[in-house]
């Protein structure tokens, strides 16, 4: 690359996109997954065009500033179809239908790998986080919406139809009276697992239980005060997600679950969770650790620097 001194250019860099529908993020990692440089640039919203030259010009501005050639890995908010080799599933609805992974690979004069978030969240978090040592991890995002991915042995499960993990959209298991039919999802169904225990679905149950509208840490605020309601709220969200990550491990039966996202933050769902996990596991029994995402936030960027294993060097 221009600008690059010869005896750096060949050194590992790695850097991370985690290109929301609000901001991007970009994050430079050396070998051993230290940070060398981490920001955020806002996403241009509905400009498809606009948000492949701000990412462009972010990785480029980091390759400049640390004077080192990078493999760039970026993780978006829906996945690459196998048929159309487009974006699809994207809640930044811009970014549906377009080749986003050639059109930066272009942009960049070299191949750039994408996946979906959730999937970088499972990689970040397999290579040097909670999930270190396992060789299927189960990674969940439980924010405004809720996404799950698969890492094996610190890769990337995309799948056939690149829709592996998405257990957000498959319907709440083991529905049980006034959960039946579910509320309306916005890919089309009712009663999708998204609508329950993602944070907007915890302050949807609240409210309806309640005729209050409010956020969900002031729900669990709220409960740690002992406000009944409150609690009530949260025992039917932990036994929700019981039952959805229940579900999962009936099909996949990960090493361990990892939590991100805002919801993860609240510290009973790691003493209620995994305890109550065989009381629907097939065969009831179940010792499936469920625990936080060591890197936080930043897992998600962090993930798409590792979309490039160790043994790749940067261009």
């Amino acid at each position: 690359m221009s600008g690059v001194s010869p005896e750096l250019a060949g050194k590992k860099l790695r850097i991370g996109v985690d290109l929301g529908g609000t901001k991007i993020e970009f994050v430079a990692l050396e070998s051993d997954g230290t940070e060398l440089r981490r920001f955020r640039v806002p996403t241009p919203r509905g400009d498809y065009d606009a948000t492949v030259q701000a990412v462009r010009d972010g990785v480029l501005q980091i390759e400049k500033e640390l004077q080192r050639g990078a493999t760039v890995g970026v993780g978006i908010p829906g996945t690459i179809s196998g048929i159309t080799h487009n974006v699809k599933n994207a809640n930044s609805t811009w970014m549906n239908g377009r080749p986003f992974d050639k059109d930066l690979s272009t942009a960049l004069g070299r191949e750039v790998r994408c996946a979906n978030d959730a999937n970088c969240l499972a990689v970040s978090e397999a290579t040097d986080g909670s999930g270190v040592g396992h060789h299927i991890v189960f990674a969940v995002i439980l924010g405004t919406g809720c996404g799950g991915g698969i890492a094996v042995d610190g890769r990337v499960q995309n799948g056939r139809n690149g829709v592996a993990g998405e257990w957000g959209h498959t319907s709440l298991p083991w529905m049980k009276p006034g959960e039946y039919p579910g509320p309306d999802c916005y890919c089309g169904y009712k009663g999708c697992v998204e609508m329950w225990i993602s944070g907007t679905g915890l302050e949807a149950d609240y409210e309806r239980a309640t005729k209050i509208k409010i956020l969900g840490k002031e729900i669990v605020a709220r409960s740690e005060s002992g406000e009944a309601a409150a609690l009530a709220c949260l025992e039917r969200y932990e036994d929700r997600l019981t039952r959805s990550l229940a579900q999962m491990v009936n099909i996949l039966d990960p090493d361990i679950i990892v939590l991100g996202g805002g919801v993860s933050q609240v510290p009973r769902l790691y003493r209620n969770v995994p305890a109550r996990l065989k009381e629907y596991v097939f065969g009831r029994e179940a010792d499936t650790p469920v625990v936080v995402a060591k890197h936080g936030d930043a897992s998600g960027v962090r993930g798409a620097a590792w979309l490039w294993p160790l043994e790749h060097r940067a261009p």
